[in-house]
């Protein structure tokens, strides 16, 4: 089974940031983006595998302040 993640993310301002972004989120196992764009996220993530922290934790690492949204 697998859940949604929907992140605001802070210090986002251009396609250079979106690719870190992707990249970051990409290298957490489990997680598979469907979608980055300026200041958001969607990620689905296979709760055996990560967990929300994790997912904010690979955007803190670069920088960046990442918010789930309810």
């Amino acid at each position: 089974m697998s859940s949604t993640l929907k992140l605001a993310i802070e210090g986002m301002h251009c396609g250079a940031c979106v690719r870190r972004v992707t990249a970051a989120l990409q290298n957490v196992p489990g997680v598979q983006v469907e979608k980055v764009e300026v200041g958001s996220a969607q990620v689905v993530f296979n709760p055996a595998e990560a967990n929300a922290e994790q997912v904010t934790s690979a955007l803190e690492r670069i920088g960046f302040t990442g918010r789930i949204e309810k």
